[in-house]
Parts: structure tokens; C-alpha cells; sequence
């Protein structure tokens, strides 16, 4: 190999390690990201639960005045 060739794979090896680099911090933001999303979905189901759940009260009670 001339110095050249080894120059230039030095270069692409750079390229790669500052590559891995880059991936490695945008896995770790989108890790993040993720564990966020899962949080503020679960938070968003147990609304929409209690939400189901006060109108199915509702409903039965407007059942009940009906029905009287």
C-alpha cells in the first residue's frame, strides 16, 4: 500500500468513526424521544379512561331519569 492509499483510509476510517458518533447521539435523542412519547401516551389513556368512564356514568344516569 503507498502512503497515499493509507492516508485516504485513514480518511474514510475518520468518516466512519465521527458517522458512528453521530448515530450513536441520534439513537440515544430517539431513545429518549421514545421513552417520552410511551409516557405521555400512557398518561393520554388513563384520561381517556376516566373520560369514558364519567360519561358512561352520565349516561346511566340520564337513563335513570328517564326511566322515573
Amino acid at each position: 500500500m503507498s502512503n497515499e492509499d493509507l492516508k485516504n483510509l485513514e480518511l474514510r476510517i475518520d468518516t466512519l468513526i465521527e458517522a458512528c458518533g453521530d448515530l450513536k447521539k441520534e439513537n440515544s435523542t430517539l431513545r429518549n424521544e421514545k421513552d417520552s412519547l410511551s409516557q405521555e401516551h400512557a398518561r393520554l389513556l388513563e384520561k381517556t379512561q376516566a373520560a369514558r368512564a364519567r360519561i358512561e356514568t352520565m349516561i346511566t344516569r340520564l337513563k335513570a331519569l328517564e326511566r322515573n
